[in-house]
């Protein structure tokens, strides 16, 4: 009987050391705390690219939150809501007059490479039109 227990406790152990590995990679693969910067391309024509360094940190109440700085004519200082399921990370938010930015991506295996898709839509100014294109993210 007890030749039985030995072994049964080494297994349940590594099982129990295997889960908590699994969980400390996951969350050290989805830490998007920090600065991050690159440029985006729209899928349209005549659209200039625009550049973006987005500093992303825990707010007052504990959600992870951005705040960009972009050479986009659309859009200044956007505050954005960071939202991480996986590998899939969504920031989202506005600016001050209205304009609104989602940004879509999947981190590379490193956590430092963040490719994504973006969408613009302008304010009721009608300053800016909705854009949407392609770009990626550094970890600084």
């Amino acid at each position: 009987m007890t030749r039985t227990i030995i072994p049964f406790r080494a297994l349940l152990l590594s099982l129990l050391l295997m889960i908590i590995m699994r969980a400390a990679f996951v969350y050290a693969a989805t830490d998007v705390r920090g600065r991050w910067s690159g440029t985006f391309a729209s899928n349209h024509s005549g659209v200039a690219p625009f550049t973006i360094t987005v500093v992303i940190s825990p707010d007052s109440r504990g959600r992870i939150v951005g705040s960009s700085d972009m050479t986009s004519h659309c859009l200044k200082g956007t505050q954005l809501e960071v939202t991480v399921t996986g590998s899939t990370v969504v920031l989202a938010g506005s600016d001050k007059a209205g304009n609104t930015m989602t940004l879509r991506g999947s981190l590379d295996s490193t956590g430092t490479l963040l490719k994504s898709t973006y969408v613009l839509n302008g304010s009721a100014t009608g300053a800016c039109e909705t854009d949407d294109g392609t770009g990626t993210l550094a970890k600084q």
